[in-house]
């Protein structure tokens, strides 16, 4: 972490590499891509925060409804729960009341996450090691990275909680021989089954990689760019082009987050409604 731009102009691999890592409990980078070893304090801080600050809107919110004269807050999160319900009626009618909160709370949380890249990038990472500086340590060591759905941890675990949902609507709905038969006989019928087994399997899987990868492949690309803006600050001259970068990729991307979360959330309706169907026979 940087606590000023010249760090960043003199070794700007540096600034970037510092500013991608996480803070861990131990200290130390993960080993492997998969690595149970570490544990992500910055994610898990951060992810927490938004989820307990969402959390503690929506009581007051809903402890202070006025249908006659709504608050500002009030209006924005009817405006949420409506759009969000209306999806949810048009691609799963059959929905029963734990998606509608579900989608929700998976729109709003995602959205939270994301809007952390609109931060300044120096901003928390400098608040954190001015803390940790009163504390002794070195705060060109001191890592944070403030946006969670950058790092593949958090999006693997929703889209594994997602994962998780689609197996137990199948099983609800299919039954467990139900959703054994749809490895069975989809997509090509009993004569097919080792096939089948392999092709649905694929399919199966191949929807909580996507989910993850797509929504942290955008994000991490948007957090790159604006690490990228930063290091325009190489003088006086180039602030104003940096400033006018920076604002106009900001305003581009409250469509990204927006966007991303949007997509994270419709398309756990669509897996989860796509599990509700009754199971073919054959």
């Amino acid at each position: 972490m940087s606590e000023s731009n010249a760090p960043a102009i003199s070794n700007p691999v540096e600034y970037i590499q510092h500013h991608l890592q996480n803070m861990t409990l131990s200290g130390e980078r993960p080993a492997s891509l998969i690595d149970f070893n570490v544990f992500f304090v910055d994610t898990f801080l951060v992810s927490l925060f938004l989820a307990v600050l969402f959390g503690f809107v929506a009581w007051r919110v809903g402890k202070n409804l006025d249908p006659d004269k709504p608050t500002g807050m009030q209006n924005l999160l009817e405006m949420v729960v409506e759009f969000v319900d209306q999806q949810v009626k048009d691609i799963f009618p059959t929905a029963d009341k734990w998606v509608g909160p579900l989608a929700i709370t998976i729109f709003v949380w995602v959205f939270l996450m994301n809007a952390m890249d609109l931060l300044p990038v120096d901003l928390i990472p400098s608040l954190v090691g001015g803390v940790a500086s009163v504390f002794g340590y070195d705060p060109h060591h001191v890592y944070f990275k403030a946006v969670p759905t950058t790092n593949l941890d958090t999006t693997f675990a929703l889209a594994l909680l997602v994962f998780g949902l689609i197996i137990f609507y199948n099983i609800k709905n299919k039954g467990l021989i139900g959703y054994i038969k749809m490895f069975l006989f989809h997509p090509f019928g009993k004569f097919a089954i080792p096939v089948n087994v392999v092709m649905t399997a694929i399919e199966e899987i191949a929807k909580p990689i996507s989910l993850a990868l797509r929504l942290f492949g955008n994000m991490f690309a948007g957090e790159l760019l604006f690490l990228l803006i930063a290091l325009l600050a190489f003088s006086v001259w180039a602030m104003p082009g940096q400033v006018v970068l920076g604002t106009l990729w900001a305003i581009f991307h409250i469509l990204v987050i927006t966007l991303q979360a949007f997509i994270f959330m419709l398309l756990t309706v669509v897996y989860l409604g796509l599990a509700s169907q009754g199971v073919d026979e054959h």
